[in-house]
């Protein structure tokens, strides 16, 4: 059965429609070729990474489509070789760019983090 918009989690709810279809579409085809569970759920959100950014409490389409994290371009993300961002677009941003955006959330300490660190530390705080 087809995902339905009120089954998406709320962070997609509030995204744009485009990205509402991506993740539900891919979801669908991942649970019928993986079952419900864990495994669809990622194949979803690395779909919707692809395209996306998390941005606060929803998805924001990226300027360049690709891979947002070192993870996503790691052909063994499935061992957990890689870092991931939780959706911030690590590649996709510049320094400056992620440093203005911890500024607004009120991230402490931005001024001595690398870019990696200001990627994590965004992702944990929206």
């Amino acid at each position: 059965m087809p995902t339905k918009k009120e089954d998406l989690p709320d962070t997609i709810k509030r995204s744009p429609k485009k990205a509402q279809r991506t993740f539900a579409k891919t979801l669908d085809s991942a649970e019928d070729q993986y079952g419900e569970g864990e495994r669809a759920s990622r194949t979803a959100y690395a779909s919707l990474k692809h395209s996306f950014e998390k941005v606060g409490d929803h998805w924001e389409p990226k300027d360049e489509k690709g891979p947002s994290d070192p993870r996503a371009k790691n052909p063994q993300a499935r061992a957990g070789k890689g870092k991931t961002f939780g959706g911030v677009d690590y590649y996709g941003n510049t320094k400056k760019e992620l440093y203005e955006r911890a500024k607004k959330l009120g991230i402490a300490g931005r001024g001595r983090m690398s870019k990696g660190q200001l990627a994590e530390a965004i992702a944990k705080k929206q």
